[in-house]
C-alpha cells in the first residue's frame, strides 16, 4: 500500500494490511478536512513508513494528532491516544483509493443532514466500539 500528498512532497508506505476501513461523519473530521464526511483506514503504527518529507503535527485536542503535508497541506493522518494499535491514514491519500472501500460509518447521529449516502454498511451513532 501506497500514499502521498498532493503536491507528492509526502509519501508513506506499508505492507500491512488495513484493520478497518470507515467513514467517520464526526464534526471534528469534517471541519479539519473542509468536506462532509471524510474515509479512513487503520493501520498498525509500526507499519507505516514515511518518505520524502516529514508530515507535519497538529495537536487538535487532548490526545490527538494530525498529521497533514506543510506544503500543500493535504491532511494525510489522524493519531489517538486512545488507539494505541492504529494510525488511521486517509483513504483519500492511498494511490488508489478505489481499492479500499469503507466498511462502516462512525459518528452517524452527526452527519449532516443534507448528505445522504445510499448504501447498506453498518451506522454506528459513535465508534464502532
Amino acid at each position: 500500500m501506497k500514499g502521498h500528498c498532493h503536491c507528492n512532497a509526502v509519501h508513506w508506505e506499508s505492507d500491512a494490511q488495513a484493520a478497518w476501513s470507515c467513514y467517520c461523519h464526526c464534526s471534528d473530521c469534517r471541519r479539519n478536512c473542509a468536506a462532509p464526511v471524510t474515509a479512513f483506514f487503520g493501520l498498525p503504527h509500526e507499519a507505516v513508513r514515511w518518505l520524502g518529507q516529514a508530515p507535519k503535527i497538529y495537536r487538535s485536542s487532548e490526545g490527538v494528532e494530525r498529521l497533514f503535508c506543510g506544503n500543500c497541506g493535504t491532511q494525510m493522518a489522524y493519531r489517538t491516544a486512545r488507539d494505541k494499535v492504529n494510525i488511521h491514514l486517509y483513504t483519500a491519500t492511498l494511490a488508489n483509493p478505489g481499492t479500499l472501500p469503507p466498511q462502516f460509518h462512525v459518528f452517524h447521529a452527526d452527519h449532516l443532514p443534507w448528505l445522504n449516502l445510499e448504501d447498506k454498511l453498518p451506522r454506528y451513532a459513535k465508534t464502532a466500539g
